[in-house]
C-alpha cells in the first residue's frame, strides 16, 4: 500500500512539473504597435497610443499574447517583428495591428518608423515596413490565421515633399488565410478629426461572443460609417478558409474596467457537416466562380449545400454583397423592398443599410427578422431599439434595448440606444443612468455624452449639461444635427 502511494505521489508531481499539463503557450499572438511622436510632423498624433493601449488589453483579454509597442524607431521595430515572427508555428493565429503614419509607394504600402528620414520615394521602401512582406512573413513562420489591421489611412508630412496630392494606401493582397483591414478604403485618407471611432468600434465588435470575424469586420465598417455620417468607411479583404471568432462561445471574455459582468456563452454549435470535396463540386465552383455573380454563388450552394466548397462559395457570395451593401439607396429605391436575402446574416446587412438611408421601417422588417430566427441576436436588437426610437415606437423600443442588455450586458451601444429612448419619453434619470452606463465603457463616446447632456440640461443642471455637449461637439463636430434628426433638440 506504502508503495502505491509512493508511486501515485510520484506520478502526481511529473503531472504538476509537466508545463503542457494545465497551461500551454497561447496559440493566439498579437503584436500592436502606436506610433505618434514623428518629428516631422507638426504635432503627434493624438489616437495611436491609446488605440494601441486599448486594443492590446482587449486582446489580453480574449486570450492572445500580446506585446505592444509605442513610438518604435526603425531599428526598434525591425526587432519586435523578429520577436513576434518568432512566437509562431503552425497552429497560430496571429494579429499585427498597426496606428501611425503610413505611405503607399510603387503600389505597395508601409508603415513608418518615427525615425524615419523620408525625401523621396526611394527612402519609403529604406526606411518603412512594407505590409505585404510582414503578412508574407507571417506565412512563411507557419501561421494558421493571419489578421492585419491597418490605421495608417492619414495625410502625411512626407508625402508633402515628393508628391503633390495624397493618395492614402495601396490595396493590401490578403493571400490564403489571411483577413485585412484599413481604417479607409484604398486610395483614401480619412480625416484626423473622424479617426478616433474607428479602434473603439472595432474593440466593441471583437468581444461579442461567437461573432465571425468577417461580420466583426463588417460592423465595424457600418459602425464607423454611421458614426461619421459617411465620412469615413473602414475596408477590409478576407481570404480565410474556416470561420473564426475573436470571442467563441465557449471562452469567458474578462469585461474592462468598469464594465458589466461578461456576456453569458451561447449554446455550442452543431458540429460542421462531413466535407463535400467531389469532381463535380469542383467544376461546379469553378463555373460559378467565372461567371462571380450573387446568382451563380445561389445556384451552387442550392446544388451543393454542405461540404468545403459550399462554404468557400458562401464567402465569395458574402463578398458581392458587402461590396453591394456599400452602395447607398438611391432616393428612386427608397420605398421599393429588395428581393428577400437567403440567410440571416444578409437579412441584418440589409438592414443596417435601410437604417443608415433612413428607411426605418424596412429596417425594423429586416431586423425582425433576424430576431425571428435567432431571438439572442443582441445587435438586431438594439438596431431596432434605436430604428424604433427614431421613429417615436418608444415603448416597443426600450423592450428591445433591455432584451439586448440582459443578453449582453456590457453592450454600449445599447445602453446609448436606451438612453436615447428614455430621453425621448421624459425618463431623465433612466437616461442619464444609461449614458453613464455607455461613458464608463466609451468615455469619448459623443452620442453619449451629448445625449447626456441634454438629459441633464432638462433635469435641472444646466451646468454640467453644458459640459457634455460641448465635450461631444468636439469629438463629433455634427453631433447636433445628428440629435435633431432624431427629434432631439
Amino acid at each position: 500500500m506504502r508503495q502505491r502511494l509512493t508511486l501515485l505521489v510520484f506520478l502526481l508531481l511529473i503531472v504538476l512539473a509537466t508545463p503542457t499539463a494545465f497551461a500551454q503557450e497561447s496559440d493566439q499572438v498579437a503584436f500592436v504597435i502606436g506610433n505618434a511622436a514623428y518629428p516631422d510632423a507638426e504635432a503627434p498624433l493624438k489616437e495611436p497610443l491609446s488605440n494601441a493601449r486599448d486594443l492590446g488589453d482587449a486582446l489580453k483579454r480574449l486570450g492572445y499574447d500580446v506585446e505592444v509597442g509605442q513610438n518604435l524607431k526603425k531599428e526598434a521595430m525591425r526587432q519586435a517583428l523578429e520577436r513576434f515572427y518568432g512566437k509562431l508555428k503552425s497552429t497560430s493565429t496571429a494579429l499585427f495591428f498597426f496606428s501611425g503614419f503610413g505611405i503607399q509607394s510603387d503600389r505597395q504600402s508601409y508603415i513608418i518608423p518615427v525615425d524615419a528620414q523620408i525625401w523621396n520615394e526611394g527612402d519609403v521602401r529604406r526606411d518603412g515596413f512594407s505590409i505585404d512582406k510582414v503578412i508574407g512573413e507571417m506565412t512563411s513562420h507557419g501561421a494558421h490565421v493571419k489578421i492585419v489591421i491597418i490605421d495608417a489611412s492619414r495625410r502625411n508630412p512626407f508625402e508633402r515633399r515628393f508628391r503633390s496630392v495624397s493618395e492614402g494606401l495601396a490595396a493590401v493582397t490578403a493571400p490564403r488565410g489571411t483577413v485585412v483591414m484599413s481604417s479607409a478604403p484604398p486610395e483614401t485618407v480619412a480625416s484626423e478629426s473622424s479617426s478616433p471611432v474607428f479602434v473603439p468600434e472595432l474593440i466593441k465588435e471583437i468581444e461579442v461572443r461567437d461573432a465571425r470575424i468577417e461580420d466583426v469586420f463588417n460592423r465595424t465598417r457600418v459602425d464607423v460609417s454611421r458614426a461619421t455620417k459617411g465620412q469615413q468607411v473602414p475596408w477590409f479583404s478576407s481570404s480565410l478558409e474556416e470561420d473564426y471568432a475573436f470571442a467563441p462561445g465557449s471562452q469567458r471574455v474578462e469585461p474592462a474596467p468598469h464594465a458589466s459582468a461578461p456576456i453569458p456563452a451561447p449554446p455550442a454549435k452543431p458540429a460542421s457537416p462531413a466535407p463535400n470535396t467531389g469532381t463535380a463540386a469542383r467544376q461546379d465552383y469553378i463555373t460559378a466562380q467565372d461567371e462571380g455573380t450573387i446568382a451563380a454563388w445561389d445556384d451552387f450552394i442550392r446544388k451543393h449545400p454542405k461540404g468545403d466548397y459550399s462554404d468557400l462559395a458562401r464567402k465569395q457570395r458574402e463578398k458581392l454583397l458587402e461590396k453591394s451593401a456599400e452602395r447607398p439607396i438611391k432616393e428612386e429605391e427608397k420605398g421599393t423592398h429588395e428581393r428577400a436575402p437567403d440567410n440571416l446574416a444578409d437579412f441584418y446587412r440589409r438592414g443596417q443599410r435601410y437604417a443608415l438611408n433612413g428607411d426605418f421601417d424596412h429596417a425594423i422588417e429586416d431586423f425582425s427578422e433576424v430576431i425571428r430566427r435567432d431571438p439572442k441576436h443582441a445587435g438586431a436588437l438594439n438596431d431596432r431599439c434605436w430604428a424604433r426610437g427614431v421613429i417615436g415606437d418608444l415603448y416597443d423600443a426600450i423592450k428591445d434595448c433591455d432584451q439586448a442588455l440582459e443578453i449582453a450586458p456590457n453592450y454600449m451601444d445599447a445602453f446609448d440606444s436606451r438612453g436615447m429612448v428614455n430621453l425621448k419619453l421624459g425618463n431623465l434619470d433612466k437616461s442619464i443612468a444609461d449614458y453613464d452606463a455607455a461613458l464608463r465603457i466609451d468615455p469619448k463616446h459623443a452620442s453619449s455624452l451629448y445625449g447626456r447632456g441634454i438629459a441633464k440640461r432638462r433635469n435641472g443642471n444646466a451646468a454640467d449639461g453644458r459640459k457634455d455637449i460641448e465635450a461631444a461637439k468636439e469629438i463629433q463636430p455634427n453631433i447636433a444635427d445628428e440629435f435633431a434628426g432624431y427629434g432631439i433638440r
